[in-house]
């Protein structure tokens, strides 16, 4: 068979894989009949909502905003405890909604992905709910331990299937993927112990097929850059604090704004470590733009601004948790290995 037929039907091969796997999401959508999504407006949890409203709300073309204005509520919340005031919606067609976005607005999410989350809903003309999260108020968060994600995480989705129930939905899923499994990640013991559902993974949707997919249905989000919370920019053990947290929005809001594509801007004490992908650190090092990025870090509260030869990577803050002995750790690094099993903790299934 010639080599280009053999690319061909390769790519064959993982399109159908693909759309199996999103045909078995769209099945275990219509199985749960009526499915809050926790929606940060990324890559993963956009699939996972157009994958609802396509099989629960029937097909809908993202770009439109037919009625979208009126979809939107917003609610206050202050960390853990509070129970705030979100109310069922009066008219009876929301009532009857089968699907809902729930966005938490947070310090530790830039405005412009919150932005990004109300457009898009509004495309696919999905009811969302957008509720005040205070990380700062959730006790341990600021000291930044290991586990970190795992004490957000547990105080940010208690609050969402609260969300969830008090507006009839069946269950609340959230939207990690069979990669997520292979790195150190404490927010998913919290995801199990919770019992929220994770249903790309239990698809088998990986990180690439995610975004093929997300091309081939149309969804802006198919090339948007990997994005996690803020507070991972920070090395363990270093108190998170806001005025830290708005020195890193906007280091990496200045990045952005210069055309830069994949970024991270890691902060130890008051240094800013810039990761860029290998491709893009020549333009960086120009030397008018390398002075005003230094001059403008500065501004933002920096004393030193340096750029980590290594490149753009996720969870570089892991690596020195590599030398630690803790067998939890360990333990938790081989789950992707086991994903069809059962978490490791506490015997909760993190996959239905």
């Amino acid at each position: 068979m010639p080599q280009n037929d053999r690319i061909e039907n390769g790519q064959n091969d993982m399109a159908r894989a693909a759309f199996e796997k999103l045909d078995k999401l769209k099945a275990w959508m219509r199985e749960k009949g009526r499915v809050a999504i926790a929606f940060s407006g990324g890559v993963d949890s956009a699939l996972l909502l157009k994958a609802a409203c396509d099989a629960l709300q029937g097909e809908k073309n993202p770009g439109s905003t037919d009625n979208a204005e009126s979809n939107t509520e917003s609610e206050n919340c202050v960390g853990k405890g509070n129970s705030g005031n979100v109310s069922l919606a009066e008219d009876a067609d929301a009532v009857r909604d089968k699907v809902l976005a729930i966005t938490a607005d947070s310090r530790v999410f830039p405005g412009r992905e919150r932005t990004e989350a109300e457009e898009f809903c509004q495309s696919l003309g999905c009811r969302q709910i957008i509720f005040r999260f205070e990380e700062m108020a959730v006790p341990g968060f600021a000291d930044n331990p290991p586990d970190r994600c795992y004490i957000c995480k547990t105080a940010l989705f208690t609050r969402m299937k609260e969300i969830a129930a008090e507006n009839g939905m069946d269950v609340l899923a959230e939207g990690s993927n069979m990669d997520d499994l292979g790195d150190y990640r404490p927010g998913l013991r919290a995801i199990g112990e919770l019992h929220i559902a994770s249903p790309l993974r239990k698809a088998g949707l990986t990180k690439a097929e995610i975004r093929f997919l997300s091309k081939e249905l149309g969804l802006p989000t198919w090339q948007k850059p990997s994005f996690a919370c803020l507070a991972s920019r920070f090395v363990y053990g270093e108190t998170i604090t806001e005025d830290k947290l708005a020195m890193v929005e906007q280091g990496e809001q200045l990045l952005f704004s210069l055309g830069f594509h994949q970024f991270r801007v890691r902060i130890h004490g008051t240094l800013a470590r810039i990761e860029l992908l290998p491709e893009e650190m020549d333009r960086l090092l120009t030397p008018e733009l390398r002075t005003e990025i230094a001059e403008k870090f500065r501004s933002f509260g920096f004393s030193y601004v340096t750029l980590d030869l290594q490149g753009y990577r996720t969870g570089s803050m892991n690596e020195g948790l590599k030398s630690v002995k803790n067998t939890k750790i360990r333990k938790y690094q081989k789950i992707g290995a086991k994903y069809h099993q059962k978490s490791i903790y506490a015997g909760y299934d993190c996959f239905e």
